[in-house]
């Protein structure tokens, strides 16, 4: 069972493994676009190591980046040295005190899948000044696309331009592999229904690469 316990301990051990191109990374750009100008307070849920959120502060005044895991902030850190405009923090999103109203956006990149659905959309709506803009970025499960068959060849394709191989590091693929044993990933439908009560409004895409966006501003 997957608990925010379990949560913390895999991607403590992640963080110790070498990094690795993902899939994600194929989509920062498209959230990047999403961002609001101005952007004064920014906060970026699961953070992980940073490599978002030091995207994020190149665009905003300030950005807060979230992490249950003690190992992934403290190499968010190490990596963000000299960056005088972000913070970490090791917090759980759902019980953290952060004010409310006080973003004007929050991101959040592979990690809504981790948290009650609904719950989360209304903490994320909450966090948000109005105006403020809401970027999810999330794995595409429990639906088959046609173009599912060519992403698996663009994706194997994306690994050895990126890494010079065509498989990750077994290391890293052995806990991405045991980590992914607990993980749920709603589809898009039944994002788009939580959307419909919490976030009414709310665009849902989904994309090649196993993946889905989700977009929200607050009115």
């Amino acid at each position: 069972m997957q608990t925010p316990r379990t949560i913390r301990d895999d991607f403590d051990r992640i963080a110790l493994l070498p990094e690795e191109w993902n899939n994600n990374l194929q989509y920062h750009g498209r959230l990047l676009r999403g961002v609001p100008r101005p952007c004064a307070e920014a906060l970026d849920v699961g953070c992980g190591a940073g490599g978002f959120t030091r995207q994020l502060a190149r665009r905003c005044g300030h950005v807060t980046g979230v992490d249950l895991s003690p190992n992934m902030v403290a190499e968010a850190r190490r990596r963000s040295a000299g960056a005088g405009n972000v913070d970490y923090r090791v917090a759980d999103v759902m019980t953290e005190p952060l004010p409310a109203g006080a973003f004007d956006c929050v991101t959040a990149i592979a990690l809504l899948h981790h948290l009650p659905l609904e719950r989360a959309l209304g903490r994320f709506r909450d966090l948000l000044r109005p105006g403020g803009v809401l970027l999810v970025l999330d794995v595409r499960r429990g639906e088959f696309l046609p173009a599912d068959v060519l992403a698996l060849g663009v994706t194997t394709l994306l690994h050895l331009l990126h890494t010079g191989r065509l498989r990750e590091d077994a290391a890293v693929r052995a806990a991405w592999e045991d980590h992914g044993r607990t993980d749920r990933f709603p589809p898009p439908a039944e994002v788009r229904e939580a959307c419909a009560r919490v976030l009414p409004g709310a665009r849902v895409r989904t994309h090649l690469l196993w993946r889905y966006s989700l977009s929200w501003r607050r009115p």
